[in-house]
């Protein structure tokens, strides 16, 4: 109970084991039959602080045990794995690690994972082409590429992938999602040198069943629907569970400038997954995860007609399979753990990228990612080297691309074979936590083995003053990346991108240090953070403008620059003003820029480049959460994106050129009632507006001689929203 209520629906578990239950709706629990012992009881719930108590079961002895939970309404002591690749908590994780929950994402009345990522430091995701929609986030300002993001902590999100993929995973589909900034290849291998985005998906621990139907118009005009179903069932020992969802989404093609070419391109897709456990024994499970996806969408002019029939058309047809089986074992000292685990995912796509009524546009790509490896965590008894927890495991990954394209003479094949060992050692003394790690990964398309060192340290100055310091490092290979697979129409024609034959890996060096500030006055309870970052790329990759081919195509070459250096401050306050008042805030100040001037046109009258493309100076977020009434919650959330330099490519324009944008401030308001609310039964009506300023680009080019690819700001204009919710 918290402040003499029953706390319905809270996770109860022996530590160190896979016994555990759920409170039901008067905050009850029975936990069975336990052998004679000392156990470690571990009690948590959404909005209340993780609390444990010791126990002492003897013989035959029943048990009753009162617990207390103390409210968290902002979530400074969530649980998270990113960090170490441990369940750890928040606030005493040697890394900084921010956490978007179901809150957030229902906040913005979110449909899939792009809709809740900017409410993070240091966190931006944009449209980068008005035609498809290719959406990716950027990390402390470096681009999608420069992160790695994982499924329940396994890397199979390929670069084919990282095209549409944070806009195919639906929110149905995610518990949370953990973001680490930095470079991470000394936990997570190669690409994670902005930092790493983990998406955890929902575990199935309580029966219920939730479906809901959201109608979105987007500028007045267009339609977005989105129908959601999940279930959960879980059986009366909690031995077994299972849950399941389901959605589906029609969003019309969206044209702001009434040229009869789209700036949002229309989506019919569907998607549907299961996630599944079972607890073989006291201290080991057995889990199974499945996803599939069915998305068309399209973009461009005339769809009424096929694409080879139009002036530009860029569809996608993909279907996508993945899936994760993971057994874990606790040793019988309760302290050490062992995970092994196989996970993979499978894309088919077909496609059409092309631009005056080409015949010869359309391609088909398969591409195939594959992981397994072992864990091994040990809670090391006192020695000479204290008492580390130590974590070791092996890793090999895979994936098989096959992109072919005839009428651009394109059949790319990319195979990649990694084999990784990383290992880590983390020492907690009284107000210390020192972590000490490295990874070597073996890339079959880079001679030598790397090896990537990592240093976390945490030091308590007071009980509620935290200091982190960090050095970490990372690589990307010189391998084809998402925007590679993705063919932008440019000038009445399309831009392909190649790759350097000569091309190197690229390198980072990662430092930062943060302070974490804990207060509490009366009623009002937050969290001040601020960190300082730095990075510094070696051979960074960079895009350079080629004659174009006997096709009329504009070519680009992916090729290593000299370097770049992207340093800022990430700032973040999160208070929780009373139990009906929440508030969350954060910016991000900082300068990516090249060390030497970069020249990406063809033109040699064109200015060269000297900051990051699409990299503003100043970004921030916004999130407040107020329930005037017991049945009514309001939600105020903003995004704000300073001035930034964005490419601008010849076609509607004369020549080529670097455009200066404007500030974007997008406001978004939510109102939520509930209509019914029986036990366990809910039914919720929801209304909101989004970018209500209606703050958007204001001069996206027009007609077939367009560049699709000069986009920036909001990913939606003003954009009305209701939804209904019912629950079980």
């Amino acid at each position: 109970m918290a402040d003499g209520q029953a706390v319905a629906y809270a996770t109860v578990s022996i530590k160190g084991t896979f016994k555990g239950t759920v409170s039901d709706h008067a905050g009850n629990f029975q936990l069975g039959q336990l052998d004679e012992g000392y156990y470690t009881l571990h009690i948590q719930s959404v909005g209340f602080k993780p609390k444990e108590i010791g126990l002492l079961v003897q013989h035959e002895q029943n048990l009753t045990v009162d617990v207390e939970l103390e409210t968290d309404q902002i979530g400074l002591n969530e649980i998270v794995v990113t960090a170490n690749r441990q369940e750890t908590n928040r606030q005493e994780a040697p890394v900084i690690v921010n956490v978007i929950g179901s809150g957030l994402f229902d906040a913005n009345s979110a449909v899939c994972m792009a809709d809740g990522l900017n409410y993070q430091p240091g966190l931006r995701v944009e449209n980068n082409c008005q035609n498809c929609g290719f959406q990716q986030v950027r990390i402390n300002g470096l681009e999608g590429p420069y992160s790695q993001i994982l499924i329940d902590s396994r890397p199979i999100f390929s670069a084919l992938s990282g095209v549409y993929g944070i806009e195919q995973i639906p929110v149905a589909m995610i518990d949370r999602v953990e973001v680490v900034r930095g470079g991470g290849s000394a936990l997570y291998g190669s690409n994670a040198i902005a930092g790493t985005i983990n998406i955890i998906t929902r575990e199935p621990l309580k029966n219920g069943f939730d479906a809901a139907i959201q109608r979105s118009l987007i500028g007045n005009k267009t339609s977005d629907q989105n129908i959601s179903l999940s279930g959960t069932l879980v059986s009366n020992d909690h031995k077994a569970g299972a849950g399941i969802f389901a959605i589906k989404r029609d969003r019309g093609q969206f044209d702001a400038n009434s040229d009869g070419f789209s700036e949002l391109g229309l989506i019919d897709g569907m998607a549907l997954g299961a996630r599944t456990y079972y607890r073989t024994s006291l201290r080991s499970k057995l889990s199974t995860t499945y996803h599939f996806v069915d998305e068309f969408r399209r973009g461009g002019n005339k769809f009424d007609q096929v694409p080879h029939e139009t002036d530009i058309t860029e569809q996608t047809d993909h279907k996508i399979h993945g899936g994760e089986v993971v057994f874990d074992y606790f040793g019988k000292n309760q302290l050490n753990k062992l995970s092994m685990y196989m996970a993979a995912q499978y894309i088919n796509r077909d496609s059409y990228y092309g631009a005056g009524q080409d015949e010869n546009a359309y391609g088909h790509t398969t591409d195939l990612s594959f992981v397994t490896g072992t864990q091994f965590t040990a809670n090391t008894k006192s020695n000479f080297f204290g008492s580390p927890v130590l974590t070791t495991g092996a890793e090999y990954q895979t994936n098989s691309m096959h992109d072919k394209m005839p009428g651009y003479q394109r059949d790319l094949k990319q195979d990649i074979h990694i084999a990784g060992l990383y290992m880590q050692a983390e020492w907690k003394f009284k107000q210390t936590t020192l972590l000490l790690g490295a990874r070597t990964d073996k890339h079959n398309l880079i001679k030598k083995a790397i090896i990537s060192p990592r240093v976390n340290l945490l030091h308590s100055l007071t009980p509620d003053l935290q200091w982190r310091a960090s050095f970490s490092t990372g690589f990307r290979a010189p391998q084809a990346f998402d925007e590679d697979l993705h063919i932008i129409a440019v000038n009445g024609g399309v831009m392909l991108i190649e790759l350097d034959p000569n091309l190197r890996p690229e390198y980072s060096k990662s430092i930062s240090s943060s302070f974490d500030y804990y207060y509490k006055i009366g009623l009002l309870e937050g969290n001040l953070m601020a960190e300082g970052f730095y990075t510094l790329l070696d051979d960074v990759f960079v895009l350079e403008t080629l004659e174009t081919d006997e096709n009329g195509n504009m070519r680009v070459e992916r090729r290593n620059g000299k370097g770049a250096v992207v340093r800022g401050i990430n700032v973040e306050n999160r208070t929780a003003i009373s139990k009906s008042l929440q508030v969350q805030l954060g910016m991000t100040f900082q300068q990516s820029r090249y060390q030497e001037i970069e020249f990406w046109s063809e033109n040699p009258d064109t200015e060269g480049l000297k900051a990051l493309p699409k990299s503003p100076d100043v970004y921030g977020y916004l999130s407040l959460n107020y329930n005037p009434a017991k049945k009514l919650s309001t939600y105020l959330t903003a995004t704000y994106t300073g001035s930034m330099k964005v490419l601008h490519f010849e076609g509607y324009i004369d020549q080529d050129r670097i455009e200066t944008t404007p500030s974007f401030l997008d406001l978004n308001l939510k109102v939520a009632y509930e209509l019914l609310r029986t036990g366990r039964y809910g039914l919720q009506l929801e209304a909101g507006v989004q970018n209500i300023l209606n703050s958007y680009q204001k001069d996206f080019d027009q007609g077939m001689f367009r560049d699709a690819g000069y986009m920036y700001g909001p990913m939606k204009p003003r954009t009305y929203v209701v939804a209904l919710k019912a629950g079980i």
